[in-house]
């Protein structure tokens, strides 16, 4: 079959690679527009379009799909169908029926769960222990197509978010490669998704990945390991400058939920239960260090409040005024 792959972020180019290898001809990539990134904002391509190029593919980059002109240069490739992974922005109506077989996306869940922007974030802080991919026709609802194929993928213990996103961009590559093979062989048809089970993976912002001390530690370390590695997990200190927050150990020591345990080798923090272990830190405007390391430079000791515990202990502070 003729393809346009449309996708934009890492996760997307282990999907390009086995559709170029396959039996199917990738005749152009749609991807988001170059972006600036790092600190120095430097304007850069996409993944997929860095991959692309290096293939020699046509690449179309248009800051929008709702442009006339856009819909009749796609419609003017003649494709048979167009495989989506993470492309990053919803496919307009007028373009849904241009593809023989539509607009068929991998997404990384087992449909109906975790409809949305983040299904491995979500998955990981709601303590899921298996997800999966899945490869559907896009509709005018949100991930709310008639299913192709599924595959499941147990979670791991200390998966980040960026980990299980890895294994699941893999194995979901050879999905989206059987669901078209078999749709070209004419022995797939695409089922409805169930009404039962259906859950919402909205985008995780900057604020959902602020850690709360007073929660219990496995809910601390899962909202920790889904935002690794974005937007990153964070804290605040004394003086009001936010941590950033690596994966963090468990362990069985009771420290005050909010405060520091500092040795020469290790810190821990108290939540609800028990306390945790830091891993890497970022202190603002540094690289990542170990824990113990910051913690020694910085002059920090035992009883230091964090995060929740700042804030509590500014409260009590008031209430001792008043």
């Amino acid at each position: 079959m003729r393809l346009l792959f449309a996708g934009t972020p890492t996760a997307a180019v282990p999907s390009l690679e086995a559709l170029i290898a396959s039996r199917h001809e990738v005749v152009a990539v749609l991807t988001r527009p170059d972006a600036r990134v790092g600190r120095g904002r430097t304007l850069a391509p996409s993944p997929v379009k860095a991959r692309a190029v290096e293939a020699g593919i046509d690449v179309l980059t248009p800051s929008t799909l709702r442009d006339d002109e856009v819909v009749a240069q796609i419609a003017s490739l003649g494709v048979d169908a167009a495989p989506v992974v993470a492309y990053g922005a919803l496919i307009p109506v007028p373009l849904l029926d241009v593809p023989t077989h539509g607009w068929i996306n991998l997404h990384f869940s087992v449909l109906p769960a975790w409809r949305g922007a983040a299904p491995v974030q979500r998955a990981l802080l709601a303590g899921d222990e298996v997800t999966g991919a899945t490869t559907f026709r896009i509709e005018q609802g949100l991930d709310t197509g008639p299913v192709f194929g599924t595959l499941t993928e147990t979670i791991r213990p200390r998966d980040t978010s960026g980990d299980l996103l890895e294994r699941l961009a893999t194995v979901g590559s050879g999905l989206l490669v059987s669901t078209l093979d078999a749709l070209e062989d004419g022995i797939l048809s695409a089922v409805e998704q169930p009404t039962d089970g259906v859950s919402h993976a909205a985008k995780i912002e900057v604020e959902d990945a602020r850690v709360v001390w007073t929660h219990p530690a496995y809910a601390v370390d899962r909202r920790i390991r889904a935002c690794t590695p974005a937007p990153g997990a964070w804290t605040t200190l004394p003086d009001g400058a936010r941590l950033g927050l690596g994966p963090v150990t468990l362990t069985d020591q009771d420290v005050p939920a909010g405060e520091l345990r500092v040795t020469k080798r290790e810190v821990l923090v108290g939540t609800a239960t028990q306390a945790v272990r830091l891993g890497q830190v970022t202190p603002a405007g540094k690289r990542p260090m170990d824990a113990a390391d910051w913690a020694r430079g910085a002059r920090l000791t035992d009883g230091t409040a964090i995060g929740d515990g700042v804030m509590l202990g500014a409260r009590a502070d008031e209430a001792e005024q008043a």
